[in-house]
């Protein structure tokens, strides 16, 4: 065991040891609670990402850490050959929570997509009588779903596709937020769901206009086509309501779950559905060694109790408005800054510069210096996703922060 003494002997370790597939902020995090985080050397950082929105409950919350705890005691997994008598209480309690009759619990984001994936095809095939193989699911420009073979396949990002093909067909992808084209493509019999974002959050918090998503469930009724919501990132109150799909009232037939399920404590997802589609995939057809352990079980249910109990949600759509407000009044003092988008806690500022110039690092790199988390995505937006748990007086202190730095930035 090597004992880390330093950021810069972390880095290394890291450099020598591990994949080259991030490029982190030069930050070493050794310790969190609620919105803070600490590195090696002890400096004390607001976190503006929130793990990808994956901690909304804040860091190593008491509540959801004692479940952990307690149920790491008693049993952490079984696998499915065996019942455990955690899981159907915590697949009641999500269907409950979110309004459908079957829950399938898996472990990341990616992994709850390729089920939903899985699920649209062979809903096609069994109930729709689309002819074997030739079943299509439609997405949208720009969307982030995941990173395996089979979602890269519908990535418009060439990050995501360059070097890694070939890839899988029987995907269409339209403009979003575009209602023709979502018309146009349903109409394709062979077409067995739409598989969208409310809000495209890697992509920058790209936010649809009002009544797209209600658009997009009524063509899918009209067409008979299963509708894929992908609440990962937007799910979890982190949007001001439970979910983002929520503020057009929409139901997708299946609801794609993850990151802030466990509050940030163990991987965990979940796909839900009616027994209309759920159960059209039969046993040994699909599965997940760690999907729906005894741990993640218990894990679950408290940290939804967490939003439920605090209120988050309500609490992030008041201070959503808030942050929004700060960020328009230093738009109106800078050139740097020409947009602020989102909803919620989970926003973006768009820097004004290229898409491939260093500035929007930059500034997260002060930001750092100043004592705040942030990191870019596709060049010129920085996402802002603090844990729910902030307070208005701490969100106004990191407005201070983003004020300072984006006013006195010199290139």
């Amino acid at each position: 065991m090597v004992d880390i003494v330093s950021s810069s002997q972390a880095i290394e370790l890291e450099e020598k040891y591990g994949a080259h597939n991030y490029h982190p902020l030069p930050v070493v995090l050794a310790r969190g609670e609620g919105v803070f985080l600490w590195d090696v050397e002890g400096k004390r950082y607001f976190d503006f990402l929130s793990a990808y929105s994956a901690v909304n409950q804040g860091h190593c919350h008491p509540r959801i850490i004692q479940a952990l705890i307690n149920q790491a005691k008693e049993l952490t997994l079984t696998s499915r050959a065996f019942y455990n008598d955690k899981l159907g209480v915590a697949e009641k309690y999500v269907c409950e929570t979110f309004g459908y009759q079957k829950a399938l619990f898996m472990n990341s984001g990616a992994e709850a997509n390729e089920t939903a994936i899985k699920l649209a095809r062979k809903w096609g095939y069994t109930k729709k009588g689309i002819p074997a193989n030739q079943a299509v699911i439609v997405a949208v420009k720009k969307n982030f779903h995941g990173r395996t073979t089979t979602i890269i396949s519908a990535s418009t990002d060439p990050s995501s596709q360059n070097g890694f093909g070939p890839f899988m067909p029987g995907f269409e992808i339209v403009e979003y937020d575009n209602v023709a084209a979502l018309e146009k493509a349903l109409v394709n019999p062979n077409v067995c769901g739409l598989w969208i974002e409310p809000i495209q959050g890697e992509a920058g918090v790209y936010m649809p206009a009002e009544g797209y998503l209600k658009a997009a469930e009524t063509l899918c009724r009209k067409h008979n086509v299963l509708l894929m919501m992908d609440e990962v990132q937007t799910g979890i109150a982190r949007t001001g309501k439970m979910l983002a799909s929520d503020y057009e009232g929409v139901r997708p037939d299946l609801l794609i779950l993850g990151k802030a399920l466990s509050g940030g404590v163990l991987p965990v997802s979940l796909v839900l559905a009616d027994d209309e589609v759920m159960l059209v995939i039969k046993p040994g057809e699909h599965g997940s060694t760690f999907g729906g352990s005894p741990l993640a079980s218990a894990v679950v249910m408290e940290a939804l109790q967490v939003i439920k109990d605090e209120k988050l949600a309500d609490a992030t759509y008041k201070l959503g408005i808030i942050f929004r407000e700060r960020m328009n009044n230093l738009i109106s003092k800078t050139h740097l800054i020409k947009l602020v988008r989102g909803k919620g806690l989970l926003n973006a500022i768009i820097v004004n510069d290229v898409p491939d110039s260093d500035t929007a690092w930059r500034l997260c790199e002060q930001f750092a210096e100043h004592g705040l988390l942030a990191k870019p995505t596709h060049g010129n937006i920085i996402r802002f996703a603090p844990p729910l748990v902030i307070t208005e007086d701490q969100l106004h202190e990191c407005c201070d922060i983003i004020d300072k730095v984006v006013l006195g930035f010199k290139k």
